[in-house]
């Protein structure tokens, strides 16, 4: 599974920042932390080869050396994800271009287009010097490719990237008339004669061509994986055997995760929850199930996190006493075998010295340095989860296509892809339900119930997968601005949802005629019949072909129109009944929690909570149930008659019977 035999708890060891007076002291007090596992070399290119083919190896061996003698296992980075002053100056075409044609320089990091010849073969190379030394070091679990590829520099628009997003295009489409007819470039006199005049969709006088936005933001997310796995190739020919990852970073916009799980041997993720937003919980909890959907169900890691501030926001609160341990509870009890900080020693010096570290400015006396002790300890005594699944009945489809074109410009309504993914999986969240996201077009057969939120782009072989979930006998919901859109980002005519007569109209036994956003995302409107409720953002105009109507709009532009269908598949078939969900709108969170017990009742799914508990979170992992309390008010839970008292940010768990 995820290669370890027990949790693997640790951070990012920066030692070149410290003279090596410091390091003995380093692995006593690592020792003294129970810590397991430290990355090393993410960013110490400029230590390791400080003039073009000069390598300094010498630091990096002591290094490991002392960590290996003093029980602590490493994950070694490549070093490439920040280059030396070196690169920039020799090829200051390897630095990266903005949309407006402003080039980047060095002084921060991630200052490489992902497209520059110039920096793949240097960070090839060093690469090459570090597999080939380090490839059986007895420290050595696992490698660490790059860092956060795409966190700074995702989209890069200089004449390498160029050159290289025409030889994806060529690739991708053969012919000129084929991208043309992709494209649809009879609009605005938009025909290219030949690739060459091809360029990448930098600042233009008006909007740009959609299609052509989509295929860059795919290119780009290939650019960048591309690297990864030249990376990735050159470490497994001197390292079999060895785990490969890189750092995720949660539901990251500008890179598609689907594409990219295929090519690690475990998932890693970065987490960073902002302690002063109550609702963040949410978006950590989604986070986990969303490292643990990548890898196909498969235990993920840890890989960063902070004790408690960071400091990247505007005001850089702190993580209140038992936060840190209830979000490192959350991620093991949503999937994850390690659990690793950045980093382990406060830096003095640099643009990350406020950033929390598990050794902080004030030393081993601090308040958070002794709650890492309490949790390294805690956590060595849970290695009877390391390796086991998380079992879910209800699957959520995220889709990075749709997130790029739901959000560009020229769309009837500015939308946050995410913020509303995140409405209808806190729904879920609220109840203790267990959920997995999966991509479009995958197979659904393992869920009881299916939930689509805006999947605005879907090929028909998609939009098919999900029209069978309702026909073999599960639930189907799927909300408004789904199947609005071909892979192209052509309009699917006659009624939506993937075109007239379009399997998933049929399992629906909707069209959808017209669509009105609403004044703004925040405005209300009201819904009347068997279920009523305040939704917002979204009206539409639905055409009912064969489906009963729950709810309809009471005020606004569709007044009277449907909001919420529902059809029953296979009442009579021999087969249990299947229904699909129609939501032409976006529910308000009571209007959500109401829906969720419907939508549990019909898949024949249980809660663990009887009543939505905002606020507190429960999920069952290898043998145990975790609960969680992210609010700072004592909470009583009672799931299956059995009732825990959590102190304000507070976790339990302990065995069940399975």
């Amino acid at each position: 599974m995820s290669g370890f035999s027990s949790i693997r708890f640790g951070a990012d060891y920066n030692p070149e920042q410290w003279p090596k007076a410091v390091w003995d002291e380093d692995v006593r007090l690592m020792r003294g932390a129970h810590m397991t596992s430290a990355t090393v070399g993410v960013f110490s290119w400029a230590k390791l080869e400080p003039r073009p083919g000069e390598y300094n190896f010498e630091w990096l061996d002591e290094v490991l050396d002392k960590l290996h003698e003093g029980g602590i296992r490493v994950i070694l980075a490549t070093a490439t994800a920040s280059p030396p002053a070196w690169l920039a100056r020799l090829h200051p075409e390897s630095l990266p271009v903005k949309e407006d044609g402003t080039r980047l320089n060095f002084g921060s990091r991630q200052h490489f287009s992902p497209s520059s010849s110039a920096y793949r073969t240097y960070a090839m190379r060093l690469v090459h010097q570090i597999a080939a030394r380090y490839h059986s070091h007895p420290a050595l679990e696992a490698w660490h490719i790059n860092n956060e590829y795409g966190c700074h520099v995702s989209h890069s628009y200089d004449d390498e990237s160029a050159a290289a997003f025409r030889a994806w295009l060529t690739e991708r489409y053969g012919t000129i008339e084929a991208l043309n007819e992709a494209w649809g470039t009879a609009f605005w006199s938009q025909a290219y004669s030949e690739f060459a005049e091809v360029g990448v969709p930098a600042q233009a006088p008006a909007h740009r061509n959609p299609a052509q936005l989509l295929d860059f933001n795919r290119f780009s997310s290939d650019a960048l994986l591309a690297l990864h796995r030249e990376e990735a190739g050159i470490v497994r020919e001197y390292s079999q055997g060895v785990p490969i990852t890189t750092n995720f970073m949660g539901f990251f916009p500008r890179v598609d995760y689907w594409r990219w799980a295929e090519h690690v041997d475990v998932v890693s993720d970065d987490a960073y929850p902002d302690p002063a937003d109550p609702d963040s919980y949410v978006l950590l909890s989604a986070e986990r199930d969303l490292m643990r959907s990548l890898g196909g169900g498969k235990p993920w890691l840890l890989m960063e996190q902070a004790p408690s501030a960071v400091n990247w926001r505007d005001r850089n609160m702190p993580k209140a006493p038992g936060m840190n341990r209830l979000h490192s509870l959350n991620a093991v009890a949503r999937g994850a075998d390690a659990v690793c900080y950045f980093q382990w020693r406060q830096s003095v010096a640099g643009a990350e010295k406020f950033h929390s570290a598990m050794l902080p400015h004030f030393g081993t006396e601090s308040r958070i340095h002794r709650e890492v002790q309490d949790l390294g300890r805690e956590l060595a005594g849970l290695d009877a989860v390391v390796g086991t699944e998380v079992k879910a009945q209800v699957a959520i489809v995220l889709d990075w296509d749709s997130w790029w074109a739901i959000e560009q410009e020229a769309v009837p309504a500015s939308r946050d892809y995410l913020e509303t993914v995140l409405a209808w999986y806190a729904g879920f969240l609220r109840r203790g339900v267990e959920v997995d996201f999966t991509r479009a077009g995958a197979s659904t057969a393992g869920y009881q119930l299916v939930v689509v939120p805006v999947l605005h782009v879907a090929s028909t072989a998609a939009l098919d997968e999900l029209a069978s979930v309702a026909t073999r006998g599960n639930t189907l919901v799927v909300s408004y601005q789904s199947g609005v859109l071909d892979p192209q980002l052509h309009a699917y005519t006659g009624g939506y949802l993937g075109g007239v007569g379009s399997a998933l109209q049929q399992a629906l036994g909707v069209a959808v005629e017209e669509v009105a956003p609403l004044a703004s995302a925040e405005t209300v409107t009201l819904l009347d019949g068997s279920i009523q409720g305040a939704a917002t953002d979204w009206q539409e105009r639905v055409e009912v072909r064969d489906a009963e109507v729950l709810a309809s709009f009471d005020d606004g532009f569709a007044a009277g129109q449907p909001a919420i269908t529902r059809r029953e598949h296979g009442a009579n078939s021999g087969i249990a009944p299947g229904a699909a969900w129609y939501v032409g709108t976006q529910p308000t969170a009571p209007l959500m929690d109401a829906l969720v017990e419907r939508w549990l009742a019909d898949a024949g799914i249980s809660a663990a909570f009887a009543a939505p508990e905002p606020g507190v979170e429960t999920i069952v992992r290898g043998g145990f149930r975790f609960t969680g309390n992210h609010t700072a008010e004592p909470r009583t839970v009672t799931i299956a008659g059995k009732t825990w008292e959590l102190e304000p940010y507070g976790a339990h768990y302990e065995p069940i019977a399975t």
